[in-house]
């Protein structure tokens, strides 16, 4: 009796109570806060990431929010799981100790063989666990695609079908192979103990006959036994658990591991009083990183003179949006340097440049899911309602918009759904020109549009050019007729000028 009341204090009162309770609110604190950090760093990662890294976008979006959902709570099962059930082992491993030193020891011999044969299936479950988050990105990846273009895949919309199903039966069927393993582990686990139950009740068996032990004593160690099967079959489920969460965060984390070529922030400014707006491209050359034998621009030279206008026209994949590109620092040439104002602009910091020298406006204007004042607000966050307007009237938007029953406020739906191809240009023109840029790059800015809407389109982008620096991408004649500088563009160069 006295050896049951101290085996039952050492194993509720000083191990598995205390820890689960001590353990609970730091557990959940640490959990928390370690799941949002790392919700906002894939994010962040993703903003920053270039270009060259587009074909990884999907794969990077499965980690940031599915891998996740799998990972978070992880920490916080394994210190409230994990460390009870470990703290009761070893409790009642003391405990088995004071009853027989001699059945204890049989059983701390077994223990390694299971540890070890855990740890090989183990590693063939992280290996089944990691492909089968590997899978369910790729099919993440086709369902994203196809929803993000809906119209085009209408028309195609059997092969879509036909294949995100294989993609999610691929998944299935892995993650019924990972299922599969782990219920094997788990199971192989439950034998495994069993057996030394068994072997236990067998041992103690001979020591009663040779009265090296009472029944009481067998019975007491039975009892902290089966105490010690239980934290090993919790253990052994949170393995499983774990699994997931260990493959997940190597996906994460090999993800936020990637580093930016061009830095989000960082360098210097020019004061706004002093900033002129002249742009020279000196001997250009460049290839895109997931094309790094074939030669977009060589040896590329132009120069935009400040408050002129520059038009580039040339035929499809000449190069021209590459250009737009790489003024905006998307890209930093592979030879060759950019110059604004006689500054490399590799020496400039990138977001000011973005937020507040150039003004952007390309073929298909992206709109978000939010009001219209919003939406035209994100060319400024702190820009003002009357700026908001102000731009709009520029953009000729204030007519129509004024004519929506909530105005400024209409949701305009999941990338402006709700409005017509002339509207969402005016508003995308109203942004551009909320932050009063210097610089104004419209690639393509009208030619998706019909004839009416191009005019009035048109009238906008003309107020929008006066007393800045402009460089127009144009196929149409009609969008170029204003130009200060016609560059006809061929193969990577500037082959005439007019």
């Amino acid at each position: 009796m006295p050896k049951m009341f101290s085996c039952f204090l050492i194993n509720h009162l000083l191990c598995a109570g205390p820890a689960d309770e001590w353990l609970h609110y730091p557990a959940f604190k640490g959990g928390g806060e370690s799941g949002c950090r790392h919700e906002k760093d894939p994010f962040c990662m993703l903003i920053e990431v270039q270009k060259q890294w587009a074909t990884l976008v999907f794969n990077i979006q499965s980690a940031a929010y599915e891998d996740f959902s799998c990972l978070i709570p992880n920490p916080v099962l394994a210190c409230l799981q994990g460390l009870r059930s470990i703290t009761q082992t070893v409790g009642c491993f003391v405990s088995l100790y004071v009853i027989s030193p001699k059945l204890t020891g049989l059983t701390v011999v077994v223990l390694p063989c299971l540890v070890g044969a855990g740890a090989l299936i183990g590693s063939v479950l992280r290996r089944l666990s990691r492909l089968a988050q590997e899978q369910v990105a790729k099919a993440t990846g086709v369902a994203d695609e196809a929803l993000g273009n809906v119209r085009t895949v209408k028309a195609f919309a059997m092969e879509e079908r036909e294949l995100y199903a294989l993609e999610v039966d691929k998944s299935c069927e892995m993650n019924e192979n990972l299922g599969a393993g782990i219920a094997v582990f788990q199971g192989l686990s439950n034998i495994a103990l069993n057996c030394i139950v068994l072997g236990t009740i067998f041992a103690g068996g001979t020591l009663i006959s040779n009265n090296e032990m009472s029944p009481g004593d067998l019975m007491s160690f039975l009892v902290a036994s089966q105490t010690v099967q239980r934290s090993l079959a919790s253990i052994s489920i949170l393995f499983g658990q774990m699994v997931r969460g260990i493959s997940s965060g190597a996906r994460v984390f090999e993800y936020l591991s990637l580093e930016p070529t061009i830095p989000l922030s960082g360098g210097g400014r020019i004061p706004y009083h002093s900033l002129i707006g002249r742009v020279d491209f000196m001997d250009i050359s460049f290839s895109y990183p997931t094309r790094p034998g074939q030669q977009v621009l060589k040896r590329f030279n132009l120069t935009l003179p400040p408050c002129k206008t520059v038009a580039i026209v040339g035929e499809s994949g000449g190069g021209k949006s590459t250009v737009a590109a790489l003024l905006e620092r998307f890209y930093d040439p592979t030879s060759g340097v950019i110059m604004l104002d006689g500054l490399d602009i590799r020496t400039l910091d990138p977001s000011w440049l973005r937020a507040q020298v150039i003004g952007f406006i390309n073929q298909e204007p992206v709109l978000f899911g939010s009001s219209i004042m919003e939406n035209i607000r994100f060319g400024k966050p702190e820009a003002t309602d009357a700026e908001v307007i102000n731009a709009a009237e520029q953009a000729n938007a204030h007519r129509f918009i004024t004519s929506f029953p909530d105005g400024y406020n209409t949701m305009v739906g999941e990338r402006g759904v709700t409005l017509s191809g002339g509207q969402k240009q005016r508003i995308a023109i109203a942004r551009a020109l909320i932050k009063n840029p210097n610089i104004l790059v419209l690639d393509e800015a009208t030619s998706a549009l019909d004839a009416e809407s191009e005019r009035v389109v048109q009238e906008a982008l003309d107020r929008a050019t006066r007393g800045r620096t402009v460089l127009i991408i144009a196929h149409r004649l009609s969008t170029i007729q204003g130009a200060d500088l016609i560059c006809v563009m061929s193969n990577g160069r500037i082959v005439e000028v007019s």
